[in-house]
């Protein structure tokens, strides 16, 4: 038995020292290099690959099967003259014995100089295509590939489901000075990887695999240059399906044209999890930043494999957020507060697919307003906007442009209007002005056309306190939908200095031309407050009750005006006709027809009114109204007229009634007899809109008729008196009528 075992002993020996002695003559005796060859037409053939070694092939057999490649070129079979990766030096070696029980142990892999160049030509093919396929499969045009005959594998066939899976075991893998490239020739579109360092731990399953990763991206369409590092821990399962990237941290800068020279400096961090067999991914403890951006959240996405869904949570701290669009090159338009926008803050939950997003629960903080609610794009294609907030307070003036300051239009009219406006005397005793005659109304362009065309949006807006256009408005709702180049503007109301505002309108940007509807109510609202936030000159005052419904077309402010048509119902209550006093003009004119001087000064600048309305109809700009109606107390006012809205210029015939009040009148030369009442004594109102009824003068042609009148009359009294029963009343009446003529 011993001598037995001693001599298996020297067998084992031997069979070891042969094996030794084998593995050293096929290392130092057989060179790889001799068959580079046959090793090309092997890649060419099992594998459709283009395989070029410029340089020696190093191997080693055991205890390590290892392989070092130098100066290679790799290229698909289909495209041999364009090489889509090269490299300097491929190294790497695997344990042999533990390959028998499907365990891959390596030491440590090295890959430096990889050139990866991959492109599509004009025809959309690719010069990585055919790799993987072997040449023999390779289908020449027209050819119909035979049918295969196929059996179904026997027992002895069908795979082991039960044999182990394979374990991967890896020292380190380094890859050094490497660059990655893809250009599309049919869009002309370019990307780039340079400057490639990828480093490891070990790489083993289930276990934390430290890796560092730094490149340099860029992009031509936009042309864009991003530094990047990466670091973590990666942990895998293939048997649970299930990786890891612990402790993630990412940082870098971009430049490029969207930036417009700026530099982006970000960074990222938090935890990532893919787990294919539950369809979920997960990116928790998320931190980033972007320049003075800072922000908290998590991310999670399911039914990866069919229709992937996020959710999630976003946090942005307060920031300036105006100066970190400037940061990133991002040129805000013109507002006239220039301090706009330099608070922002965000809290939300996410939704989305993959054409959708929705920013829910959201609370945003916008310099001195605060809005909750929902905005979402629920299709990316359409950019179709949803927006459903509730705010406290919006100033909207604060981030509309500043007034232009070359309105040449408004210059020369305003100047005309300031020469009318020092000609004339409240008093009402200068000349009737002139019409005006300057437009009014800007030419230029004002609504995006094309943009406006491919709106697709619903907005809900409520606010509290809403301050447009100079106009406080408190409890705002607008309800507005864009579709297909229709934009509807459904309800719009909210109280105005303590009276009520409501509106509907529409804008068809579909024509050529754009045509443009509106219906207005204002109830109760004090007209001097509109004038004063405006910055016009108050020239009424009272409560305004108007109803309209207008429509026009065009796309400049002179062809709104231009082409306007439509009604205007309009009554002023409780009001005041300022700097006008038609009572002292009244005065005036009577005092003419008693031949008796005024001796006493005004007592009043105004004129105050009972009610004062009337009803509007537009045309191509021109608003005609024969039934302007004042009353004023002793005096009813009755007019007709028209307010040439092209201009900004009135003319108004007026009559005045004096009523069976007779008040005292402001001087005793205009004492009011039996005879002045009834009578309608007529006023004309011409000039600029800004001068209101301090336009209105007296008009001297019909205060002649007047005087001719009232003086028939008295001379038929003095007939009357006279004659008495002494001339027949044929004779009477005769005289009468010659001195009526």
């Amino acid at each position: 038995m011993k001598a037995l075992g001693k001599t298996l002993g020297l067998v084992i020996l031997g069979l070891l020292l042969l094996i030794v002695a084998l593995g050293f003559a096929l290392t130092h005796l057989f060179d790889p290099n001799d068959y580079k060859d046959e090793i090309r037409a092997l890649a060419r053939d099992k594998a459709g690959l283009e395989l070029d070694i410029g340089g020696d092939i190093g191997w080693s057999l055991f205890p390590w099967l290892g392989l070092e490649l130098h100066e290679t070129t790799l290229a698909s079979v289909r495209t041999p003259q364009q090489p889509f990766a090269d490299l300097r030096m491929l190294g790497l070696s695997v344990r042999v014995l533990p390959l028998f029980s499907r365990e891959v142990q390596m030491s440590d892999i090295t890959l430096n100089g990889l050139n990866l160049t991959l492109a599509r030509d004009e025809n959309g093919k690719g010069n990585w295509e055919g790799v993987g396929q072997p040449a023999a499969s390779e289908e020449q045009p027209g050819e119909t590939p035979p049918a295969e005959q196929t059996e179904p594998p026997t027992e002895d066939q069908k795979p082991d489901r039960t044999s182990r899976p394979l374990r991967l075991d890896i020292d380190s893998l380094t890859v050094s000075d490497a660059r990655m490239a893809y250009h599309d020739a049919q869009s002309g579109q370019q990307f780039s990887a340079e400057g490639i360092e990828l480093t490891t731990g070990a790489i083993r399953e289930a276990t934390s695999i430290p890796v560092k990763l730094n490149a340099f991206f860029g992009s031509n369409k936009p042309v864009m240059r991003a530094r990047t590092e990466l670091q973590g821990a990666l942990r895998f399962d293939n048997k649970l399906q299930r990786y890891q990237l612990e402790n993630l941290r990412l940082s870098g800068e971009a430049s490029g044209e969207p930036l417009q020279g700026k530099t982006l400096s970000f960074s990222a961090q938090g935890q990532l999890l893919v787990d294919l067999a539950a369809d979920i991914a997960e990116w928790t403890s998320l931190k980033f930043t972007a320049n003075q951006l800072r922000g908290l959240g998590e991310l999670k996405a399911r039914d990866l494999q069919d229709q992937p869904k996020i959710t999630g949570t976003l946090s942005i701290a307060e920031l300036n957020l105006r100066a970190f669009l400037d940061s990133i090159g991002q040129q805000l338009p013109a507002m006239a507060d220039t301090n706009a926008l330099s608070k922002a803050e965000l809290v939300t939950r996410l939704a989305g697919t993959s054409t959708s997003l929705t920013l829910e629960e959201l609370n945003l903080k916008l310099d001195d307003s605060t809005f909750t609610g929902q905005i979402g794009i629920s299709d990316f294609a359409k950019q179709a906007l949803r927006v459903d907030l509730k705010g406290d307070r919006l100033n909207l003036d604060r981030y509309l442009p500043p007034p232009s300051a070359d309105d040449s239009a408004g210059a020369a009219r305003q100047s005309e209007v300031d020469a009318t406006e020092a000609a004339v005397v409240g008093t009402g005793t200068t000349p009737l002005p002139d019409k005006p005659t300057q437009q009014a109304w800007s030419e230029a362009s004002v609504l995006p056309i094309g943009a406006l065309r491919s709106l697709d949006t619903q907005i809900n807006l409520d606010v509290g306190s809403l301050t447009a256009m100079k106009l406080p408005l408190d409890g705002f709702v607008l309800r507005a939908r864009t579709a297909g180049g229709l934009l509807t503007l459904e309800e719009m109301r909210g109280g105005i200095y303590n009276g009520q505002m409501e509106a509907s309108a529409s804008l068809d940007v579909r024509p050529a031309v754009p045509l443009i509807t509106a219906q207005t109510r204002l109830a109760h609202v004090p007209v001097e407050r509109l004038l004063e936030s405006q910055g016009e000159k108050v020239v009424v005052k009272g409560l305004l009750n108007l109803d309209s419904d207008i429509r026009t077309q065009g796309n400049s402010q002179k062809a709104w005006i231009d082409n306007l048509n439509g009604k205007i119902g309009f009554i002023i209550d409780n009001g005041i006709l300022v700097d006008a006093n038609l009572e002292q003009q009244l005065c005036r004119a009577i005092a003419t027809l008693n031949r008796k001087p005024l001796t006493s000064e005004p007592r009043s600048k105004d004129t105050p009114f009972r009610e004062l309305k009337g009803n509007l109809t537009l045309r191509n700009g021109v608003a005609s109204n024969p039934d302007l109606k004042a009353s004023i107390p002793g005096l009813t006012v009755n007019g007709n007229g028209d307010v040439d809205l092209r201009v900004l210029g009135m003319d108004y015939r007026i009559g005045i009634v004096i009523e069976g009040d007779k008040g005292a009148m402001p001087d005793p030369a205009c004492e009011v007899n039996e005879r002045y009442i009834g009578i309608e004594w007529p006023l004309r109102c011409r000039g600029p809109l800004e001068l209101g009824a301090k336009a209105c003068r007296f008009d001297n042609d019909g205060l002649g008729k007047i005087a001719a009148r009232l003086a028939g009359e008295k001379l038929n009294e003095t007939i009357e008196e006279k004659l008495g029963d002494k001339v027949s009343p044929e004779l009477k009446d005769a005289l009468k009528g010659l001195f009526n003529r």
